[in-house]
C-alpha cells in the first residue's frame, strides 16, 4: 500500500518552490492565489536567499503548506495515497491533499496557526533539544523528574526524541540526559516550546478558526499525530488538530502503525527528505521516494 508524508516546520530552505513556480502553469496561480490570501508576498520570501526571514513561523509554516500542497498537485496521477500523514504542520497539507480541506481553508488555518504559536511563544518564551541514543522511557522519565515544564514532543524514530518546554527546564533536562548517557542533547534552534503545554494559549486561538472551517471526508485514512491512529472522521480530525498543538508528535508510532496497516511504500511530499529518513530508521526494509 502507498502511503504518503508531509513533512513539518524545520523542512524549509531559501529558493524553495522556485522551480515549481517557474515550470509549471498551476504552480503560478496557487503562489499567485496565496499571496492575495496571506495579505504578503510570501513568494518573494521563499524564492529569495534570505534564511532567516524564512525561519519566522508565521512564514515557514505557510511556506512549507504551498510547497507540498502545489507539489501534491503537480504530481497528477502519481499522487495515489492510501493512506496518509504529515509531521506537526504537515498534518495540514496531508489532509488538504486528501480532500479534506480546499486549498484556500487549509493555507487560512495554517497562517493561523502560526500566528497563534508565534503570540503563545511571546506569551511564554520556551525552546526544544534534541536527545539522541536514549529509550524513550528513559526521556520521559527524566522529563517527569525535571523540575519546571519539560516534556517529550516529538518521538521521531527510536533513538531521537524531541522534548520542549521552559528554557531552564530543557537545559537542566539536557544535563542529566548526557549524564544517562545520550549521544547527544543539543538545543534547538527555534522560536518556542513546541508541543508542550506552554503552548496552550493557540489552542482556542485555533479551536476556533477549525470549528469555522469546512472539513469534508479525506480520500483515505489520515494517520493523526496525536492518537498515531488512522481516521476518516472529520470531527476527530478537527479535535486531534487543536489537541497537537499541546500533545506530543507520535511519528514512530503513526509509521509503525501505517507499516502495520499495510504500507509497504512512503513518499514524501513537501521539501527535503527528513522524513524518509526517518522511516528508514523506524523500519530499514521500507521503500522510501520523493514525490518531486
Amino acid at each position: 500500500m502507498n502511503a504518503f508524508v508531509f513533512p513539518g516546520q524545520g523542512a524549509q530552505f531559501p529558493g524553495m518552490g522556485k522551480d515549481l513556480f517557474e515550470t509549471h502553469t498551476l504552480t503560478r496561480k496557487r503562489f499567485e492565489q496565496a499571496n492575495d490570501i496571506l495579505g504578503f508576498n510570501i513568494t518573494d520570501i521563499m524564492f529569495g536567499e534570505d534564511a532567516e526571514a524564512l525561519k519566522e513561523t508565521q512564514v515557514t509554516q505557510p511556506a512549507i503548506f504551498l510547497h507540498s500542497t502545489i507539489l501534491s498537485e503537480v504530481m497528477g496521477k502519481r499522487f495515489t495515497p492510501q493512506m496518509i500523514a504529515g509531521h506537526s504542520l504537515g498534518e495540514f497539507s496531508a489532509l488538504v491533499a486528501a480532500g479534506a480541506l480546499s486549498f484556500e481553508s487549509g493555507l487560512k488555518l495554517v497562517y493561523e496557526r502560526a500566528l497563534a504559536m508565534q503570540a503563545a511563544c511571546d506569551e511564554a518564551p520556551g525552546t526544544m533539544a534534541a536527545i539522541l541514543g536514549l529509550e524513550d522511557d528513559l526521556v520521559e522519565s527524566i522529563c517527569k523528574k525535571t523540575s519546571g515544564i519539560v516534556v517529550a514532543a516529538n518521538y521521531n524514530c527510536p533513538g531521537q526524541l524531541v522534548i520542549s518546554g521552559a528554557q531552564e527546564a530543557v537545559e537542566n533536562a539536557c544535563e542529566s540526559f548526557k549524564e544517562a548517557g545520550a549521544r547527544r542533547a543539543l538545543l534547538l534552534p527555534v522560536g518556542g516550546a513546541f508541543h508542550s503545554p506552554l503552548m496552550e494559549p493557540a489552542k482556542t486561538r485555533l479551536a476556533k478558526a477549525i470549528e469555522n472551517a469546512t472539513f469534508n471526508t479525506p480520500s483515505c485514512p489520515v494517520y493523526q499525530n496525536v492518537t498515531a491512529q488512522g481516521t476518516s472522521d472529520p470531527e476527530v480530525i478537527k479535535s486531534n488538530l487543536v489537541a497537537q498543538l499541546t500533545a506530543p508528535v507520535r511519528w514512530t508510532q503513526s509509521v509503525q502503525q501505517m507499516i502495520s496497516d499495510g504500507a509497504t511504500h512512503f513518499t514524501e511530499v513537501g521539501p527535503g527528505k527528513v522524513l524518509q529518513g526517518l522511516v528508514k530508521k523506524i523500519d530499514r526494509s521500507m521503500e522510501t521516494q520523493s514525490g518531486a
